[in-house]
């Protein structure tokens, strides 16, 4: 059966937004902990609306070890309201971080900003680089606060509002969104931009983990938006090595075609030793899971029935899902057709009257 509302027990509120909230929940089944987004839909324009239906599709899709895990959604449809379940990340966000290190006067060591940053990188060509068929998922909105850390320092990309899939390589977004401090110049200009505009994101992110602060700051849009264009920055702090810088250099290059693609970055002898150990961890951790899962169907006869039943389920929640969508469809085809009988009905029963006079 889907899930409902009173399957979580609420913990608090972790934070409030301009159509619901962020909260910490515990689910009843086995006490896991999590987060719902709770989203008013009943307030929403059709636009919006459609953005939200895509950025939930678009989370049951990416499935990476650094990108915040989709587990559910709930529609309440007396309230208008979709509940998002997602994976809760202990460590807070990156913005937190960096506000902690500004108030104590203390910077972020080298090898944890590395580390970092090739756990966002292969996030990120997770999504540039879909193996699903090739489509891009451009990120759109990359910054501090949407990035999350687990209970163990590792990085989570989250928040897919603003994301875009592009069909083809050669796609171009044209929709005018992000965070200013972090905005390419292609998307200050109002030009067309593809996935290296997520790229120059990444390099202000990068930067800032270093300086504490954006590479691009002003007191209002305007200006922010001169200096975005001009594209001259401020070195990162000594204490940091020239490879680094480099490569913040090249990753917020004015033009876009000059900056270096996901794959080319996490490339770098910079960061080949890191995502070699990154990619080692992923392995492990993977054959452990397999390891105790199958230790678990051993040691439980009975395990291997409630994985058949667990699949039941998954497969009658998405049979529902479907039918759901085609019902859905079928209402809007019909209120079409609704309103072209209304509309003919009106003109015959105008001729009808003009004939009568």
């Amino acid at each position: 059966m889907p899930s409902r509302v009173e399957d979580y027990d609420v913990l608090y509120t972790i934070g409030c937004g301009s159509y619901g909230k962020c909260q910490k929940i515990r689910r009843k089944a086995d006490g896991k902990i999590l987060v719902w987004k709770e989203l008013d839909y009943g307030t929403m324009s059709e636009s919006e609306k459609q953005m939200l239906v895509s950025e939930v599709n678009l989370l049951r899709e990416l499935k990476h070890p650094n990108i915040v895990r989709y587990y559910d959604r709930i529609i309440d449809r007396t309230n208008t309201t979709l509940y998002i379940v997602m994976e809760y990340c202990e460590g807070g966000d990156l913005a937190s971080l960096i506000a902690k290190c500004t108030k104590e006067r203390q910077y972020l060591e080298e090898d944890f900003i590395l580390c970092a940053f090739v756990q966002l990188a292969l996030a990120l060509k997770d999504c540039h680089k879909r193996s699903d068929g090739g489509h891009t998922v451009l990120h759109r909105d990359l910054k501090p606060a949407n990035i999350f850390l687990d209970a163990k320092r590792n990085v989570k990309l989250g928040d897919f509002g603003l994301a875009r899939i592009l069909h083809h390589d050669t796609s171009f977004a044209k929709t005018f969104v992000g965070t200013p401090y972090y905005m390419s110049p292609e998307q200050m200009n109002r030009m067309s931009y593809n996935e290296k505009s997520d790229i120059w994101s990444l390099g202000c992110l990068l930067y800032e983990l270093c300086a504490l602060s954006p590479p691009f700051t002003a007191y209002n849009q305007k200006e922010l938006s001169e200096k975005i264009k001009i594209g001259k920055f401020r070195r990162i702090p000594y204490r940091y090595s020239e490879e680094l810088n480099q490569i913040i250099t090249q990753m917020l290059n004015l033009k876009d075609y000059l900056r270096p693609s996901i794959e080319e970055i996490l490339q770098t002898p910079l960061l080949s030793h890191t995502v070699a150990e990154e990619q080692n961890r992923v392995s492990e951790r993977r054959v452990k899971k397999s390891t105790e899962q199958e230790q678990a169907h051993h040691l439980d006869p009975t395990l291997s029935e409630l994985r058949l039943k667990e699949q039941q389920l998954l497969a009658r929640e998405k049979a529902l899902k479907e039918r759901e969508d085609r019902l859905e469809q079928r209402e809007r085809e019909l209120c079409v057709r609704e309103r072209l009988a209304e509309d003919k009905l009106s003109r015959n029963v105008y001729i009808l009257s003009s004939f009568c006079i």
